[in-house]
């Protein structure tokens, strides 16, 4: 595996860092791999800039140096934090949209990007709140940074008490939609 980073980005409210927690919860709990988690947020504590960044490894010797460096995975909520991690992204990493809050430009061009309305399918679902578990499940489905059933188990285990079927059936909704859309070619 060597080390795998993936970094979530939107704002406040949209469940980031606690994405952030769930990936690195199933790569640990789950998978049987190391990792580390550092979140950064403003100060404002709903609708400011956060961005959760994860480390994943076989060996704690590759997380010596525990910060996200250099994520082969890019996730974006937000226009804020499009413009903000997009333009100095590697040009060889996987970035994901929710395209129902991100409007791609000619900084995307030449990038790998899947785009996902994960806010579009949480409304759907009669909650916008677990968006945040649409993209989980679509993340899962489209590459390899934690093996999907370790991230469903996080959420479900992660997810307020009487809210398990609903964020069970987003994390479905985004997997399958991550099946379909995704392709059969996974990113780590």
């Amino acid at each position: 595996m060597n080390r795998l980073e993936i970094r979530l980005s939107g704002f406040g409210g949209q469940g980031i860092i606690r994405s952030g927690e769930i990936i690195g919860k199933a790569a640990v709990l789950y998978d049987g791999h190391y990792a580390t988690f550092t979140q950064s947020y403003g100060p404002e504590s709903r609708g400011g800039a956060c961005a959760a960044q994860v480390a994943i490894a076989d060996d704690p010797v590759e997380l010596s140096y525990p910060h996200v460096i250099d994520p082969s995975v890019l996730v974006i909520m937000s226009q804020g934090a499009y413009n903000k991690y997009v333009p100095g992204f590697r040009r060889d990493g996987l970035l994901i949209v929710d395209d129902s809050l991100v409007e791609l430009d000619e900084v995307a061009e030449g990038l790998r990007v899947l785009e996902v309305p994960a806010t579009r399918m949480a409304e759907e679902l009669g909650r916008r709140i677990v968006a945040n578990v649409v993209m989980l499940g679509f993340v899962a489905a489209v590459t390899e940074i934690a093996s999907p059933e370790a991230i469903k188990q996080a959420v479900l285990d992660s997810v307020p008490k009487g809210t398990e079927e609903l964020n069970e059936r987003a994390f479905d909704v985004g997997f399958e939609y991550g099946r379909k859309d995704g392709g059969d070619e996974k990113v780590a």
